[in-house]
């Protein structure tokens, strides 16, 4: 029997009493209801972020796959962007409304992924991530002790560092730049930096990617620093077992925090209250890396 549609924020959300997530019980209308009560926090992370979509319509147990274009079935709300933007494709695709984000819920979206440029200067991005992805056997004090070396390594570059959880296994480390340099650039710094990690502290980080290189290590993911490449929103709901969020934290959270996956769809309310208050003066923040650049190979010769 087909459940009846149920209406939130104006947005008719169908089959809403379906479980997407069988470990929590949530359904559907749970995530809908998730991201009507975020949706003032997520939009300034969205805002003219080219933004990739992981789509789950048989729930976060069944097929996954990533959205980045404008295919087949137009989405409801979404705003096309120019197709001369990303050239050989169709448009890519921007949240700008609540109204959108709802709508990619009804058709059963449930991470948000964004570029690290805006689509007003989509070749100059205008921060960087690392993704600091644990390995097997990796305890959780080391993903949080690794996350203050990474911030230690960037302020020492003279770069501002700002922190959230992924809302599954690690951490992300955010830095926002001024949009002066083209990705190839951003990227090999990001790397650089990953590598450095790894040369100085061969037992916690490892710079190559790969489950097997990963055992008992971190690896700094630069590689969602690359054109075309997304890392999840802020406040974005994940596609596993809880429905975990990616929160941003202040530093000084780090170590209270218990797990990548602390705050999820259910118990994010005890979290609203700090809202974006926590990454208060990002904008503000953003640094030319060319001196960071030249000061880390410096370190290393």
């Amino acid at each position: 029997m087909t459940d009846g549609p149920a209406v939130l924020a104006g947005h008719t959300i169908t089959h809403p009493e379906r479980v997407i997530d069988p470990s929590s019980g949530a359904t559907k209308l749970d995530l809908a209801r998730y991201y009507a009560t975020v949706a003032p926090l997520i939009q300034p992370h969205l805002a003219q972020h080219p933004v990739a979509l992981l789509r789950a319509p048989d729930g976060i147990g069944g097929e996954q796959f990533f959205q980045k274009h404008n295919e087949g079935r137009a989405l409801p709300g979404v705003t096309l962007l120019d197709a001369a933007l990303d050239p050989g494709h169709a448009p890519l695709l921007e949240i700008g409304t609540e109204a959108a984000l709802l709508g990619v819920v009804q058709m059963n979206a449930v991470e948000l992924h964004t570029w690290n440029a805006t689509h007003d200067k989509i070749e100059r991005p205008g921060r960087f991530v690392l993704d600091l992805d644990p390995g097997e056997g990796v305890a959780w004090p080391q993903v949080q002790e690794a996350a203050q070396l990474v911030r230690t390594l960037l302020t020492e570059l003279g770069l501002v560092p700002f922190l959230k959880t992924s809302g599954g296994k690690g951490l992300h480390v955010v830095t926002p730049i001024k949009r002066l340099h083209d990705w190839d650039t951003v990227k090999a710094f990001s790397k650089a930096l990953a590598e450095h990690l790894a040369r100085l502290m061969p037992d916690r980080f490892t710079a190559v990617s790969g489950p097997k290189n990963r055992v008992g290590k971190i690896y700094p993911d630069y590689l969602r620093n690359a054109r075309g490449a997304t890392t999840v929103c802020a406040w974005s709901a994940r596609a596993r077992p809880g429905l975990g969020v990616s929160v941003p934290l202040a530093w000084d959270e780090l170590t209270g925090l218990t797990s990548a996956a602390q705050w999820t769809i259910k118990n994010i309310e005890q979290r609203l209250r700090p809202g974006n208050e926590v990454w208060a003066g990002y904008t503000e923040a953003a640094r030319g890396i060319t001196p960071s650049v030249k000061k880390l190979a410096r370190t290393q010769r």
